[in-house]
């Protein structure tokens, strides 16, 4: 099944947007049972964990950094081309322009690029939240002073608050409020 010329590589696979866990999942499924596993290495998607506010509170997500695409390291030959491209939900390799050209390795500082994204993928910490400056203009997101703007009077990095001074009607407030809470302007 394999050539002895052949060498592993990482090769990318056009996944249909929103279906690349699927195609993992059938890829380890069939690298577990099947002979495919002589020939695939691994399966990745470069995914990158991010907060988000929904409703007020931080919710941690994950992002898929390529959508649409799907990693795998493996040694092209015969019907392993085959068998990767006829997985469920996989449209096809990513190739050069030339029709019918063979299906094209990734350069090595691609795959560094894209493995070195994969291994940042830590937890979010409290440090990767905004930093805010004394002065700096900002705008209320939410509560029940959302689209209001001020300017920031106090940062208090330990806690994670700032106070705002916005104006209401014609006076100056001061809010004390989360950094989630406030967007540049």
């Amino acid at each position: 099944m394999a050539d002895a010329d052949k060498k592993l590589a990482w090769y990318v696979l056009r996944a249909i947007s929103g279906k690349e866990a699927k195609v993992k999942e059938v890829l380890d499924a069939s690298i577990k049972n099947t002979d495919l596993g002589l020939y695939v290495k691994q399966v990745l998607i470069p995914t990158q964990k991010v907060y988000t506010t929904r409703n007020g509170k931080k919710v941690l997500k994950e992002r898929n950094l390529y959508p649409g695409y799907v990693f795998v390291e493996a040694i092209l030959s015969g019907e392993v081309i085959y068998e990767l491209r006829n997985t469920t939900n996989v449209i096809d390799f990513l190739r050069g322009r030339a029709k019918n050209s063979e299906p094209m390795a990734l350069r090595e500082v691609e795959v560094k690029r894209m493995l070195g994204t994969a291994d940042e993928m830590r937890q979010p910490t409290a440090d990767d939240a905004e930093v805010y400056i004394v002065g700096e203009p900002v705008k209320v997101t939410f509560g029940p002073f959302s689209g209001f703007s001020g300017v920031i009077k106090e940062v208090n990095s330990d806690r994670k608050k700032i106070k705002v001074e916005v104006k209401i009607f014609g006076r100056p407030t001061d809010l004390e409020l989360e950094n989630t809470q406030v967007e540049r302007e």
